[in-house]
C-alpha cells in the first residue's frame, strides 16, 4: 500500500495553502464543504493527523472524526431541513478513494432527490459560502 502524500489537496487545505468553506475545526478534526457536492450541504470531515485512510489513521483520530461527522450530520438535518443523511468513507482506489487523506462524506438527503453523480459539478463559491455559514451556525447552536 502506498504511503501518505503530504502534498495531497486536503493536506494543503489543512495547512492553509488552498481555500475551503470551513464549517468546523478542533484540535483533531476539520470539516469543510465539498466543492463538487453531490447534495446540498455535502461536507467532508478529515483528521488533522496525516492519515492516508482507515488503514493507517490512529484509532483516536478515527473515532474523533466519526464523532464530528455525527455532529455535522445532526446540524445538517437542521440547517438544510434534510430528511436523512448518507455517510460515505472510501479506502484506496479499489474502494473508491480519490483523495488520499482520510475523509468522511456527510451528505444531507431529501426524499425523492437522488445524489448527483460524483465529481461532475462544481458549485459556485458564493453558494458554498452561504451553505457553510448555515451549517456552521447550526453546529454552534448545539
Amino acid at each position: 500500500m502506498a504511503s501518505y502524500d503530504p502534498n495531497n489537496v486536503f493536506a494543503k487545505i489543512l495547512r492553509g495553502e488552498l481555500p475551503c468553506h470551513k464549517v468546523y475545526e478542533d484540535d483533531k478534526a476539520f470539516a469543510f464543504l465539498d466543492i463538487m457536492p453531490r447534495t446540498l450541504g455535502h461536507t467532508l470531515v478529515i483528521p488533522k493527523a496525516p492519515a492516508r485512510n482507515v488503514f493507517d489513521v490512529p484509532p483516536e483520530y478515527l473515532a474523533h472524526v466519526h464523532k464530528v461527522a455525527q455532529r455535522v450530520a445532526k446540524a445538517a438535518v437542521k440547517a438544510f431541513n434534510a430528511d436523512g443523511i448518507t455517510i460515505h468513507q472510501f479506502n484506496e482506489s479499489a474502494g473508491g478513494q480519490v483523495v488520499f487523506h482520510l475523509h468522511v462524506h456527510v451528505l444531507p438527503r431529501h426524499k425523492g432527490e437522488p445524489l448527483k453523480p460524483a465529481a461532475t459539478f462544481t458549485e459556485e463559491p458564493a453558494v458554498l459560502a452561504e451553505q457553510a455559514e448555515q451549517l456552521a451556525a447550526a453546529l454552534a447552536a448545539e
